[in-house]
């Protein structure tokens, strides 16, 4: 966990100094924090979803996950305000960093024919999004013990003012972007 951070200071700040010419260090970009999130439809039926979602996000991240409520009714879609319909988590500090290193190094190479992450998925702020399809590429969980399959998105905030930044420090910090 404090590897990734080390490493982020001893290689990767310097080489975005010299490449970007930045005058201060305080310009060099940043990982901010992760925010990893599982939408559940389905929790308005059942509401054992959500603790089933949380228990995995929980194994997975380290950090207990929060509940997030639906802000509006919308009765197309049979939601009531304040019905459950997610969870999320916002890693900061040795999590974010533990996390990174673990989604990067061992968990995206165990996706089916994978070839890399999007390299266009930038918000044209420096931050970062991606989906995963599936919680059973991650080593902590096990296939026996899930009830569903379910895929969750990850977003990469950074303090990168654009996405050559952005994308430069992911890159560096080990991100397997698709040639």
């Amino acid at each position: 966990m404090a590897r990734l951070k080390e490493y982020y200071q001893k290689e990767v700040a310097p080489a975005m100094m010299k490449k970007f010419s930045y005058k201060s260090v305080m310009q060099i970009p940043k990982l901010e924090k992760i925010v990893i999130n599982v939408g559940a439809g389905e929790a308005k039926e059942n509401a054992k979803v959500i603790d089933a979602i949380s228990t995995d996000l929980a194994t997975i991240t380290g950090q207990k996950p929060m509940i997030c409520k639906a802000k509006k009714s919308v009765a197309n879609f049979k939601l009531r305000e304040g019905m459950n319909i997610g969870v999320k988590v916002t890693l900061r500090g040795d999590r974010m960093y533990e996390f990174i290193d673990r989604l990067f190094n061992v968990a995206l190479p165990r996706v089916r024919d994978f070839r890399g992450i999007n390299a266009n998925s930038f918000d044209g702020r420096g931050n970062y999004n991606m989906g995963v399809k599936e919680q059973l590429i991650f080593p902590e969980i096990e296939y026996d013990k899930i009830d569903k399959v379910r895929g969750m998105d990850i977003c990469f905030v950074t303090t990168a003012k654009t996405d050559e930044e952005s994308r430069e420090l992911l890159s560096l910090m080990g991100a397997p972007f698709a040639k």
